[in-house]
């Protein structure tokens, strides 16, 4: 069957840059990729017939060659027509290890990548580890110290994180031969891993510490303080470098990753930086204006200025009285007050008697009508 144009396969222009080309490649390498296509031959040669295709398009002096003498140019270059290397680095992240693949198609290109690298006892990280942190409201507002304990895992003391009795003796896994690698083939590809006796190192202890048995690494408990900045929100994480579990072969440890959840609080609620809370005032203070005194989140009284004949769901502004800023220095957000207008459930005789002169002298609404939505959003009642 004769072959396609590499243009075609790709569904690209010949205009198309490198970045598009590779895209094309990546999604049709996703698409046929043998593992989603296990046993399908359709699929199998066009996985083939597209690395093939980006093979070419992706070094410039083929594409060149190939754009002005199509398929006899390419090959006419004899054994150097197709070298996949290139591909093996550009997308081995799409499929991890990608070699297995390249050598059962395109004749161990993958293996161009030394082996020797791959056994070995490396000194590796550690794990991050993760704790979730539940914060009152006030705290994640203002900041705090809390401390908390966890466990993690420690170099091993008896044998200095080596694994060993000896001080650290190896010898090569007899299982891989030292590459730190075991196939196993699927249909018409392999598949490389991590070999399973050494872990993917090469090599084992000869004589495994008895306390850690040769893992080097053990349990331990600890506790720490952790600094809550103010003004941190819930979902935020905090990071507390290298107090995750230690790494094998006496690795560097990890990190610890503090999750942040703020309780919710009975009066008060955020925004960012900024504060609202709910403000009951009765008719008189409505009707005639006053000055009123709130309690603050962070205990203090704050005054506010009340205007005469504001309305129920009115907001009223007090810059600077609401959260610190993250990182923000003596910055802080804002406080809202909306205004809710309390109607008395009971009223005293005098009480009545009063009300019912007030709305003698100033009128009462007998024959309501509805007001604009857009009037009550313009005015905070909404």
């Amino acid at each position: 069957m004769a072959k396609r144009d590499y243009y075609e396969v790709l569904g690209v222009t010949k205009s198309a840059n490198k970045d598009e080309i590779k895209k094309a490649y990546r999604k049709l390498a996703v698409q046929f990729h043998p593992d989603k296509n296990p046993d399908d031959k359709a699929a199998e040669e066009k996985f083939k017939e597209a690395t093939e295709a980006y093979e070419v398009l992706s070094d410039d002096k083929k594409k060149q060659i190939y754009d002005q003498h199509g398929f006899a140019g390419i090959d006419g270059m004899g054994s150097a027509a197709h070298d996949y290397s290139h591909v093996y680095r550009d997308f081995e992240d799409i499929f991890g290890d990608f070699s297995g693949i390249f050598d059962s198609f395109f004749g161990g290109s993958g293996s161009r990548r030394s082996g020797a690298g791959r056994g070995r006892s490396a000194v590796q990280r550690g794990n991050d580890l993760r704790y979730d942190l539940e914060l009152s409201f006030a705290d994640a507002a203002f900041g705090a110290k809390v401390e908390i304990s966890y466990q993690h895992q420690v170099h091993c003391e008896a044998c200095k994180g080596s694994g060993s009795q000896d001080g650290g003796v190896r010898k090569t896994c007899p299982t891989c031969n030292g590459s730190g690698q075991v196939r196993r083939s699927s249909g018409f590809f392999s598949i490389a891993s991590a070999c399973p006796t050494c872990n993917g190192e090469g090599q084992i202890v000869e004589k495994p510490c008895k306390v850690c048995s040769g893992s080097g690494l053990s349990k331990k408990a600890q506790k720490i303080k952790v600094t809550i900045p103010a003004g941190i929100e819930d979902g935020k994480r905090i990071s507390i470098p290298n107090q995750g579990d230690a790494g094998p072969n006496s690795g560097v440890a990890g990190d610890l990753y503090v999750f942040i959840h703020v309780k919710g609080h009975e009066h008060f609620e955020r925004d960012g930086a900024d504060l609202y809370c709910v403000v009951p005032i009765d008719i008189a203070q409505a009707s005639l204006g006053a000055d009123i005194v709130v309690d603050n989140l962070d205990g203090r009284q704050i005054k506010a200025k009340v205007p005469a004949g504001i309305q129920s769901g009115k907001v009223l502004r007090i810059r600077g009285e609401g959260v610190p800023i993250l990182n923000g220095g003596d910055r802080r957000g804002d406080l809202y007050l909306k205004i809710r207008v309390e109607v008395p459930h009971k009223l005293s005789i005098k009480g009545k008697a009063l009300l019912k002169e007030f709305s003698e002298v100033e009128g009462s609404i007998d024959h309501p009508k509805p007001i604009p939505l857009a009037q009550l959003r313009n005015e905070g009642g909404v």
